[in-house]
């Protein structure tokens, strides 16, 4: 019986680790640049005093109609060297920054998830890349919003 309680006692400790490891990684997250209402806010809280350039090297894969706004699929991807992160921002939203996503360096520049979109409005993608920000931007229609 010891023994048992021995080989449960090993299983419980890399699960523990992975849930302080998910805390750790919510608590470091900048509260402030997501709940902004605007893509000017949000980009100066989220990259403070860092310059975004315009980039044709990113790619917003995302359809130009939308149906429905609460599930949109997009894909982002880039030839840019060294990505270190991938952000996305949509101008109409209440709140436009919706996402961030770090990448190690084993990583290739490309992202794949699904959105809400609340009204016919830009899409941006912002990718750091040698300690540079990058951005692209995409409009697209929505017919039935998905922010309401």
């Amino acid at each position: 019986m010891k023994r048992r309680k021995f080989l449960k006692s090993l299983i419980a400790i890399p699960v523990l680790g992975n849930l302080l490891k998910s805390v750790v990684a919510l608590a470091e997250r900048n509260v402030d640049a997501f709940a902004a209402v605007s893509e000017k806010d949000a980009l100066e809280l989220f990259f403070p005093g860092r310059e975004v350039i315009a980039s044709d090297a990113i790619k917003i894969g995302v359809h130009d109609r939308i149906e429905n706004g609460a599930v949109v699929p997009i894909k982002i991807e880039t030839d840019l060297p060294a990505v270190q992160s991938i952000s996305i921002l949509v101008t109409k939203n209440p709140n436009p920054l919706l996402a961030h996503f770090d990448l190690s360096p084993e990583c290739r520049g490309f992202i794949a998830t699904r959105i809400k979109v609340g009204a016919p409005s830009d899409i941006i993608a912002v990718v750091q890349s040698e300690n540079r920000l990058y951005s692209t931007r995409r409009f697209v229609e929505v017919v039935e919003g998905g922010c309401g």
